[in-house]
């Protein structure tokens, strides 16, 4: 009777400790080559434990809409229009090109990869600043919704499928390419050297509805907004951040955002601009490298198609 008992409160237990098991963010990179950390590598999948799936910076290493990778997509979100975030091309297929070299031989202009897999899934897209307009006239151009274009301006926030999205800060250009405005106009601007306006560049703040709080840098330099903001009104826990030096913080700025600034449990470095590792291990002298050995929190390296799963403190408790 005692070990019948016995046996009972285990299988109970293992009912009730099963489900705790889905209440993880699951992230998975799309990178340029599989198992490695490449030089265009910037696209993130995200996925609420209620299942809400969120793409980060489709850039140039999601192969357009028809990505086998892809699957359901229920929110696009964008830090800015440059090419290599938004998407102005992309490869042929996954893994095409080199980790080095990546193929970008397909154009997506003058859609962008963002809006292409938007109208494909009928996915909303999610942004800050002036980009919502223009995200709106090119979903009703390409035969989506311009409804799904969503704005979350500084200092507010959205809820799409359960997970609360706000922007913050990121210093950055933000221009946009003549390519996407077209005709005569687009080609005075072009000829004069312009870009047109879309507003600031934006991070990203998401809550999961297992309470994780993640920070998503997009392109920046060191602000004060990642202590006061990032850390003290949201409480990141797990931050997504940009290495690649001259465009963004480099590895010993992005160290001392993470370590002094933001301060969460663990980090995903992005967008290191360089062959970041060769068959899934990093090499020696790289950014990736330095940033590793300067950070005092676990480092995990975004493997393209390697899932992480995060709990809500921000610890990765799989595939790490």
């Amino acid at each position: 009777m005692k070990m019948a008992s016995l046996l009972g409160a285990l299988a109970a237990g293992a009912l009730i400790a099963h489900p705790a098991l889905a209440q993880n963010v699951k992230v998975t990179p799309l990178g340029g080559q599989e198992g490695e950390f490449c030089r265009q590598d910037r696209a993130l999948i995200f996925e609420d434990p209620n299942g809400t799936r969120i793409l980060y910076d489709p850039g140039r290493t999601v192969t357009g809409a028809d990505d086998p990778r892809l699957g359901k997509i229920d929110i696009i979100l964008v830090s800015h229009m440059h090419g290599d975030h938004v998407g102005n091309a992309h490869g042929k297929a996954p893994n095409a090109g080199s980790c080095d070299v990546p193929d970008a031989s397909v154009s997506a202009m003058p859609n962008s990869n963002a809006v292409n897999i938007a109208v494909a899934k009928n996915a909303k897209i999610v942004t800050g600043s002036e980009m919502p307009p223009f995200f709106a006239g090119k979903l009703k151009a390409a035969g989506g919704d311009p409804k799904n274009s969503i704005l979350a301006r500084f200092g507010g926030s959205v809820k799409v499928g359960g997970v609360t999205i706000a922007t913050v800060q990121a210093i950055h250009s933000n221009g946009l390419d003549p390519d996407y405005i077209g005709g005569d106009l687009g080609k005075h601007m072009k000829d004069a050297g312009i870009a047109g306006y879309v507003g600031e560049a934006t991070g990203y703040i998401l809550k999961f509805s297992n309470g994780l709080v993640a920070y998503l840098s997009g392109d920046t330099g060191i602000t004060a907004e990642q202590e006061k903001v990032v850390r003290g009104h949201y409480g990141a826990k797990l931050a997504v951040i940009n290495i690649g030096d001259t465009f963004s913080t480099g590895p010993t700025e992005a160290a001392y955002v993470v370590n002094d600034l933001v301060k969460p449990a663990a980090v995903i470095p992005s967008h290191a601009n360089e062959v970041g590792t060769k068959d899934g291990k990093v090499l020696p002298g790289t950014r990736t490298d330095s940033f590793i050995k300067a950070v005092k929190v676990p480092v995990h390296v975004p493997l393209s198609g390697k899932t992480m799963e995060f709990d809500a403190g921000g610890k990765c408790v799989a595939g790490c």
